[in-house]
């Protein structure tokens, strides 16, 4: 059966990696999902390979706080993956904030997206790309990891990977001085960025307008990183001497958090990637045992 028979197509509700997103409602069982659209143009191999290693990937990855694939449906001219449909995504929510956003909101977020990471990266899958609008919210405050369109599975040896990853506010310095042999840090740095950011009611931490203006809010902000902390730094593809700072202020950086909040924001935010703390281990920081909030699920 073909999608349109299948699924009454209800709005589109936006763009992906490399489709078009509609909500949509299965004709049989009458539920809400949301379909990927993937036109396949005469010209092109086949299906793009971003499509079918998000097929490949998602077929594997099993967890709450990752979106689920529900179905895939393919012809001659048309790929169509079926998600579960979620009500937003972060940016969104974002949006409705009003500048304000409660703290144990705040941990329920930040601790469900680390769920969903530390489950990717035991199963050995690099998301990335983690930002906002790919970071979904069902209607019952359950977040979903999202476009897996340029993830990839890792293992060991060590592979040289792209450096063309990640949306620019979001990608850590070793990737911004063209680092193509990256691991699950890459992910940790992007998640610190989406904790501050989530933290100060939608405002973003880094949001640079190229890769130097990038660098230098970064070090504005950190430090301007030595030799001697990070080892290696000035042997990267695309290193470049930084401006020197000495390291700022994270509690007027992220002003809502507390300090075990931010000295977990700083374990994340840390130049040299082999000392940046996994997901894994955050979920165990003071942070989330502080208080008796349930965590799984927020009332937003």
């Amino acid at each position: 059966m073909n999608a349109r028979m299948k699924y009454e197509k209800l709005e589109k509700v936006g763009e992906g990696t490399y489709g078009t997103v509609f909500k949509a409602r299965n004709r049989e069982s009458h539920d809400v999902v949301a379909l990927k659209r993937v036109r396949l143009d005469d010209e092109d191999e086949g299906i793009p390979s971003s499509a079918l290693r998000e097929i490949a990937l998602l077929k594997q990855l099993r967890h709450k706080n990752i979106v689920q694939l529900l179905d895939v449906l393919h012809n001659e001219k048309k790929l169509t993956l079926v998600f579960e449909y979620c009500d937003q995504d972060l940016k969104k929510y974002f949006d409705s904030l009003n500048g304000s956003i409660e703290s144990k909101i705040v941990r329920s977020l930040f601790y469900q997206l680390l769920s969903g990471l530390a489950y990717c990266h035991l199963k050995n899958v690099l998301h990335r790309d983690l930002k906002p609008q790919n970071i979904l919210i069902s209607k019952n405050g359950e977040v979903k990891l999202a476009d897996f369109g340029l993830a990839r599975a890792f293992g060991i040896p060590v592979r040289c990977y792209s450096a063309e990853v990640v949306t620019l506010w979001y990608r850590p310095p070793d990737v911004l001085f063209g680092s193509k042999l990256y691991n699950t840090s890459i992910d940790c740095w992007s998640a610190g960025c989406i904790f501050a950011e989530i933290a100060n009611a939608g405002r973003p931490l880094f949001p640079g307008s190229d890769v130097e203006d990038e660098l230098k809010r970064i070090v504005k902000l950190l430090g301007t990183p030595t030799e001697a902390i990070w080892p290696g730094m000035n042997l990267l593809p695309e290193y470049k001497p930084l401006p020197e700072y000495q390291p700022g202020d994270f509690g007027v950086a992220v002003p809502t958090l507390n300090d075990s909040g931010i000295e977990l924001l700083q374990r994340f935010l840390i130049c040299n990637p082999a000392k940046r703390i996994s997901a894994a281990m955050a979920l165990k920081h003071q942070f989330f045992t502080e208080n008796d909030d349930d965590l799984n699920l927020a009332s937003l």
